[in-house]
């Protein structure tokens, strides 16, 4: 029989024989698919976690004299151009081209005053951290003389703020009858920055709420980092102003990688179901929906950031008061977003 032939008779529907005939042949009968071996993972705050990242990254060498050099060149084509324009307007059109002198005039005025003000901004963030500095130094060599110095430098960085006035009042009152260095700043710390601290802690609360509500309900992947990263950058100004070092916009840039940098240094920039304990109870941080989970986990990191940056901005360490718990800021920012039964269980 020939290739041909044989090809003819295997021409027509091809049987396939049913090894078990008691197997499902249905969709309905069908056996369901097998789960992964592996369990989904818990919420993270990858959302914080990059926006740490992002904000504490140091740009290379090479990269800051590109950005500059790109600058400095930018600028001088801007500056020729716009020469030659007024010169060519002056020539043709002189009253339009004087005009056009002088808005511009007025602008680089502006642009000065606007560098000033940055300037000022960056000299009272190091007045503030030349405070610190101080003070750290004082207590440790019990100088007396030297906690008095910075006592009047603190009282005249908060003169002239009503809700400090009580408060030098209180300290200007008692700080001639103690004579160890230790008692007289614990004294400026606990009449002028206790209420400080308590309106930081405010502002550390609602950022963490914030960042917390907006993560878990924005669905896109990087909408979730660019707010978490602008509430915690707001969040850092907000809190540097509150202790008297008023930031610019590169003052608070300089905060916000400060802080974000200790926290990635010291891998602060996770959080567990301890942290979240308080709220949720053991170990339900998992069951939560992983949106959800999410919004939890960043708004905690988020208090952990407020935290770090009230160390950062605050003028005296804490030594008479205790540091703010980032445990007891999550139950106070978080609790209403979770409801329990009382017994832990959400």
């Amino acid at each position: 029989m020939s290739a041909s032939d044989d090809r003819k008779e295997r021409r027509g529907p091809v049987l396939i024989d049913v090894a078990d005939a008691g197997a499902a042949t249905t969709p309905s009968e069908a056996p369901p698919v097998p789960e992964p071996d592996t369990a989904p993972t818990a919420p993270e705050g990858r959302a914080m976690a990059t926006a740490a990242l992002l904000a504490a990254r140091r740009p290379s060498k090479l990269a800051r004299w590109f950005w500059a050099l790109l600058g400095a060149l930018i600028s001088a084509l801007i500056s020729i151009a716009a020469w030659r324009f007024v010169m060519d307007l002056i020539a043709s059109v002189p009253l339009l081209g004087y005009a056009v002198t002088a808005l511009m005039v007025l602008f680089v005025l502006v642009v000065l005053m606007i560098v000033i003000k940055e300037l000022a901004a960056l000299s009272r963030l190091s007045k503030v951290d030349a405070l610190h500095r101080a003070a750290d130094t004082a207590l440790a060599d019990e100088d007396l003389k030297g906690a008095r110095a910075v006592t009047t430098k603190l009282t005249g960085l908060y003169a002239g703020r009503d809700d400090t006035r009580w408060g030098r009042e209180r300290l200007k009152e008692r700080q001639d009858e103690i004579f160890d260095a230790s008692g007289l700043l614990g004294l400026a710390e606990t009449e002028l920055l206790a209420p400080l601290d308590a309106a930081a802690r405010r502002e550390v609360e609602a950022s963490a709420r914030q960042v917390a509500t907006v993560t878990a309900l924005v669905p896109l992947a990087l909408a979730d980092v660019i707010s978490a990263l602008g509430a915690n950058i707001r969040m850092i100004r907000r809190i540097a102003e509150i202790y008297g070092g008023r930031s610019g916009t590169l003052g608070s840039w300089r905060l916000t990688r400060a802080v974000m940098s200790h926290l990635v240094a010291t891998g602060a920039v996770a959080v567990g179901d301890d942290m979240l304990e308080p709220i949720l109870g053991g170990g339900l941080l998992g069951k939560l929906s992983r949106r959800f989970g999410e919004g939890l986990v960043n708004g905690a990191l988020t208090a952990r950031v407020g935290v770090a940056a009230i160390e950062v901005c605050r003028p005296l360490p804490f030594r008479a008061r205790n540091k703010p718990s980032v445990r007891s800021i999550i139950r106070t920012a978080l609790a209403g977003l979770v409801r329990t039964d009382g017994k832990g269980r959400a």
